[in-house]
This record gives C-alpha cells, structure tokens and sequence, in this order.
C-alpha cells in the first residue's frame, strides 16, 4: 500500500485518539513548523461530505450531494469512535480578508468532492489503494457523520533554487471514525479550474492495536507516482522520518503550549508576500553591517517584525476606514533598523536610544533617529503618535503601556519584552507555579490592563527564543474616565514596590475587563498620599517613579570577556581539573579501551555540580556577568565544550568539518588566526595534546607561535 513509515506508540496517560487529531491540527494550519521550505498555510473552507461510494462496496448513498447543514447526528452518535473525541466537526467557510490571493468561490470544494466521488466510483486504477477505504468502516448508523473535506493553500518560501514559489493547493479528507487524513494535490487546467492530481497522494493513519497499544503510520502513492519538488512536496523518506517521528511526538506529548500560535492575529498569506518582499529589498544590510551583533540574525529579525507591524496597521486602516498611514515611535531602538525600514514603507516615525550606534550614520536624513534617556514622566509623552513600539526595550518595557495610555486616548502599542524588568529594576519572581518568561509576559499584560487596554497576545515568526508580543489597540473605558482611570495606573505602580511574595494568579490576556478596571473603581486616600508622594516634580513636570534608572549611555563589557586573565586561567584550570579527576574515580569505565585510547577526555559534569567546587567569591564575581559560569566557559572554547547543560573537555580529535561553505572573510580570519596562540593541553593536559604538532590549530610551543595577521576594527570617528 505504499507504507514509508510506521511508529508503534504506548498511550498510558489516554491522550489517544484525542492527541492524534490535535497534532494532524498542526501539520494542517501550521506546516511550516515540520517543513521549513514552507512560510505557512490557509484553510479556505470544509465541509462535511458523504463517503464516497465504491462500486460493490459499503460507502455512502451513491449521488447523495453534500450535506448542507452539516450532516449532524445525535448526541449517541457523535460520541462514537474516534469522531467523538475530534472536536465538534466545523462546517462552516472559512472566510479571509480582502486583499489576499484570489478566494476559490463557495462551489470549488463541492466541485472538487463531486469528481473525486466520480473517480472512487470508477474505481480509477492511477489510484492508490487506501483511497478506497475512506468511510469503508463506518458503521451503518453512523454513516450520517460522513467525512470532513478541506481546502487549503499552502504557501512556499521564496528560494534561490526553486524558482516556483506560487502557493499550492491540496484537498484533504479527515475520516474521523477510521482515523485516517489523505492529502489529493489539485492543480490549475487550461480553463483556470482546479481538479485532483492522481500522484503525491500520501495518507496519514492512526491505527488502535489493543489496550494502549497505538501505531501511526504514513501511506503514499507508489514511487512511480510520487514526484518530489523539494518544496512543498519533499521524498517519500523525508514524510517517513520527518514528518512521522513529528507526528507521534506530538500525538502523546500532555504538556501544552504556553503561548498562542503564530501569527494567529494577521494574514500568513500577507505575511508570506511581504516579508518575501523586504527580505529581498534590505538583504544587502547583511553584507554592510558595521556592528558587532550577528548581522543575519538582526537584520532578519527586524524585516519580521516590521512585516508584521505593516499588517498589523493595514488591517486597523481597514478596520476603521483610515487612508493615512500610522505614526509611530520606537522606544529603546537599538541599532534602528526597525525604524528605517518602517520609514523607508512611508509611515512617519522616529527612534529614541539612550546609546547611538554607528549603523546610525549609514541610514540617511529620512531615518528620524534620537540619542536620549527616556523616562517615564510627563516629560515623554507623544500625544500625537498613533503607536508606541517597544522591541526588546528592557527597562521601558513595563512603562510602555503606561506612556502610550498617557500620551493620548488613541495611542497605541506594540511590545516585545526580551529581557525582565518591573517599574523600579530588575523583575523578581513572584510564581513558581509559571516559567519565568511566561510570568513576565503575564505582568506585562496586566500592566496592559491595569492601563486599561484590550491586551492582545501573538507570537511572531523571528529567529529568538523570546517571540511574543503584546499589543494594546483599544480602550476598555469611555474617554470620559480618564482621569479615574489614571488614578488606578497610578495606584498600581506604587503597589508594584510594596507587595511581596506570591500574587494571585490573575488570569491575564483576555480582551474583557471586569467592573474593577472600568467604572466602580475606588482609590484608596492613603494610597492616593502615598501615590503623590512617589510622584515628584522636575522643571514642572511630573515625575511617575523617582527610583527609575536608564540604562548607562556606555554599555559595559559584561560577557567575562573583560574579566582578568590570571582569574579566568585560575577557573579554567580549576574546572579542567575537576572533570579529569572524575575519569580517575570511575576507571572501569574505560577498560575495554585502555589500549585503544589512552588520552584522558575526561568525564562530563552538570554546570551545577562544576559550580559546587568553586569558591563563594570566584562564584560572586561570575555572577556580575552575563551568562556566568556558562559564558566563561563557552569562551574557553579550545578547552570546552557546553552541551545541554553539561561540561565537557573537548576532544579535538572529534571535531568534524563543518559542512557549510564558510564566507570568504571568516576563512580569511581562520587561516590567519592558524598558530597565533598556544595549546592549552600542550601545556596542562597530563596527556598533552590529542592531535599532532601539524594538525593542531594552536602552537606546541613558542617556537611555533605566530603573530596575528588579523587587524583591529578601525573605530568609526
């Protein structure tokens, strides 16, 4: 039948069928998280249809049309099978925004279903085997349930090597009750109307063994009839390894996502145009990039976020009948990117950083950038900016909200909290019960709130870990409660200082606000006393937080990059010292291979347990840098390797070539850097170096030392 892969899979916790579903979910709306050569998908519309019926077979009524109000059955019958544990079997269309490609017209589905019903009737031989199982099993009263039919458009990325980047469109059938999803391939005839592809059919299935015995599995068409494009269809191996192993992942995986899908508030087809689209206008930002930051990582990270910023606002002027574009103004704008691109697309704005940068020079008079401290006091408001942008603002992150809702009534905001910080410093903890990050994000909501915003949460597609962002649009009160409402945002940063221990968990993120933050709110006289004594006045101008600090105007040097030498030789031989010690504690270990390999690699060692056998004050000075521990050895890059949380002595002799071509400057700079430092395990290791005179990239000896070729960056004037 074409099987290119089975996994069997023990069902303890009963996530099956349940967990199955959910994860075909994802490979259906979200694709792209398997197959990165896609930017996404869209389901155009599904709807239930009949089993199609099989010459001498048990399918459905033959000529039965498509059920237009569903095909529900009763209570008794929808709990039945695997379709009773499948949600509730959505009928409706699906309907998109105007603007995006071409929408199929209400018929196409049912068009597409009445030639595949045609072909399974025929008993079309160029199909494959297990098409003529769709719906075979269903027993005779629940044949009213049918089968859910889909059509869905998938989206690629744009690729140099892959010249055809045109969104493809699939047909797919989700027999609940069997627990089967086949996926038909549709392509355009000459009249413009689409019809189903007789190859690239592949079929995934659940299939229950006995007890909590489960197996999925993947069919497809036969390789003669299997064409593989690299894109949107890979090999048959790549759906057997790849996709299956995701599948079943997810399939028993209990724990659930802590944040919302990606991109769940604006149009992926939009997306995937524009953001293909910038990334080809400001690629050359790459080659240019004067900072010390990873140029692909920042400049592909800021087309992401002003992609989703201009879809973001093309659908508010939508939205609210708006032809001028949205002003803005980014807060804490680091390098300024975001800025200069959300210019260059003609929406007027300005960045504000504590710290100019020297990329600064390169953008051009049409890029507003500013050098100063911004501090939250009425000093810094901007009553006539539609939004307020807070890209991984630090500091102001939690003040933004509090600014944007005391700059105007219709000011808005955009924030994507990176680093944790409350009103007065540093974010501390207060539930232990939430991941830090998602504790963070719930604070920032409330703080959203608490302003009396409408909170929205979306994750964006960038290439960093901390991805969400929050934004406020609307207003949960009448302007006419302005002042009452400004009372409360007062009232809650002062009782941001005071409160400790664990808060309540507020749930935090909807769109709804209760009596509290709208109209019955009572603000306690000595809290106001204690408010107005916080607040002070400079110049004439109110001051929110008196204890408020920006961040220094020179940025120091905390990577342990500038601690003292003779320090981090002391902790690197200290730590090199302990994991080769602990070889000597388990010798059986190594017996079989004492002949065969006699160089001590030593034993891995959590950074916990490293850490245990460091003096309090080597301990207290690490932690006054970024990363600690962890940094200082991941510099000490020739001495160790720090993988999932462990310590190991890297063994040069397992260093594997890197597959990727290296640009022409970095081979430049590694050839030049060949010999120009001397071998850490030529001089301490008790077994000396593991790799020859010739090999070793770095000198045995002073005899072989080299001078550096490499020359200094010249520092802009």
């Amino acid at each position: 039948m074409g099987l290119v892969g089975e996994i069997a899979l023990r069902d303890s916790a009963s996530l099956l069928p349940r967990g199955f579903w959910a994860a075909v979910s994802v490979w259906l709306e979200k694709p792209q998280v398997v197959n990165k050569r896609l930017s996404g998908s869209r389901i155009e519309a599904e709807r239930r249809v009949p089993a199609p019926a099989v010459a001498g077979g048990t399918g459905a009524e033959e000529g039965r049309g498509m059920t237009g109000d569903g095909g529900k059955g009763t209570g008794a019958e929808e709990e039945r099978g695997i379709a009773g544990d499948w949600g509730q079997h959505r009928e409706e269309e699906r309907q998109v925004s105007a603007g995006d490609e071409a929408i199929p017209p209400p018929t196409m589905l049912e068009a597409l279903w009445s030639d595949f019903s045609g072909m399974i009737a025929r008993e079309d031989c160029e199909m494959p085997a297990f098409i003529k199982e769709l719906g075979k099993e269903n027993q005779p009263e629940t044949d009213a349930l049918g089968l859910d039919a889909v059509l869905r458009t998938l989206f690629p990325k744009s690729h140099l090597h892959h010249c055809s980047t045109a969104p493809r469109k699939e047909m797919v059938i989700k027999d609940t009750f069997n627990g089967t999803v086949t996926f038909l391939p549709l392509e355009e005839n000459d009249e413009g109307k689409y019809q189903i592809k007789k190859c690239n059919i592949y079929q995934i299935r659940l299939t229950h063994t006995k007890d909590d015995e489960w197996s999925v599995s993947i069919l497809t068409s036969s390789p003669e009839n299997w064409v593989a494009d690299g894109i949107v269809y890979p090999k048959r191996t790549w759906l057997g390894n790849e996709l299956l192993s995701k599948l079943a992942k997810w399939s028993t995986e209990e724990k659930q996502s802590e944040f919302k899908s990606t991109l769940s508030l604006i149009s992926v087809a939009k997306y995937s145009r524009v953001y293909q689209e910038l990334k080809k206008k400001y690629k050359e930002m790459v080659k240019v990039w004067p900072e010390v930051t990873d140029p692909e990582k920042f400049v592909y990270e800021d087309v992401a976020i002003a992609t989703y910023l201009l879809i973001l606002w093309e659908e508010e002027r939508a939205e609210k009948g708006l032809s001028k574009k949205q002003s803005f103004v980014d807060l804490g704008c680091g390098n300024g990117l975001l800025v200069h691109i959300l210019s260059n697309e003609g929406y007027p704005g300005r960045g504000i950083d504590v710290r100019r940068r020297k990329i600064w020079d390169m953008y051009g008079p049409q890029t507003h950038l500013e050098e100063c401290a911004i501090r939250p006091d009425d000093s810094y408001l901007f009553p006539n900016v539609d939004w307020l942008i807070g890209n991984h603002s630090d500091e102001l992150t939690p003040w933004i909200p509090v600014i944007a809702a005391r700059s105007s009534y219709s000011c808005c905001y955009f924030v994507l909290p990176c680093c944790f910080f409350d009103f007065h410093g540093k974010y501390n903890r207060r539930q232990s019960q939430k991941t830090q990050y998602r504790e963070y994000l719930d604070f920032v909501t409330e703080v959203g709130l608490e302003c009396g915003f409408s909170v929205e949460e979306d994750c964006l597609r960038i290439p960093s870990t901390k991805r969400v962002c929050l934004i406020g649009k609307s207003r949960t009160y009448s302007p006419l409660l302005e002042d009452r409402i400004d009372k409360q945002r007062t009232q809650y940063i002062n009782n941001r200082q005071s409160c400790t221990g664990i808060t309540s968990d507020k749930t935090v993120g909807s769109n709804q606000c209760d009596s509290h933050y709208v109209v019955n709110c009572v603000v306690d006289q000595a809290v106001e006393l204690e408010c107005a004594a916080n607040e002070t006045k400079t110049d004439g101008a109110r001051v929110w937080w008196s204890g408020f600090q920006p961040r220094e105007k020179v940025e120091q040097v905390r990577n342990c990059a500038a601690l003292p030498r003779d320090f981090v030789d002391v902790v690197v031989l200290t730590v090199a010292s302990l994991l080769l010690n602990a070889t000597q504690e388990k010798p059986w270990e190594h017996t079989l291979d004492v002949h065969l390999n006699t160089w001590n690699k030593g034993e891995s060692l959590s950074l916990r347990e490293v850490a245990e056998h460091l003096d309090k004050e080597t301990l207290k000075r690490l932690k006054n840098e970024y990363g600690g521990l962890q940094t200082l050895l991941r510099n000490n890059h020739q001495v160790f390797e720090v993988l999932n949380g462990r310590v190991h002595i890297r063994d040069w002799r397992e260093e594997k070539p890197s597959k990727r071509t290296k640009p022409e400057v970095k081979r430049r700079f590694s050839a030049e850097a060949f010999k120009t430092r001397l071998c850490w395990f030529f001089i301490h290791h008790p077994d000396g170096c593991s790799l020859t005179s010739e090999s070793c990239p770095y000198a045995h000896g002073t005899e072989e030392l080299r001078q550096s070729q490499i020359m200094k960056k010249k520092k802009h004037p």
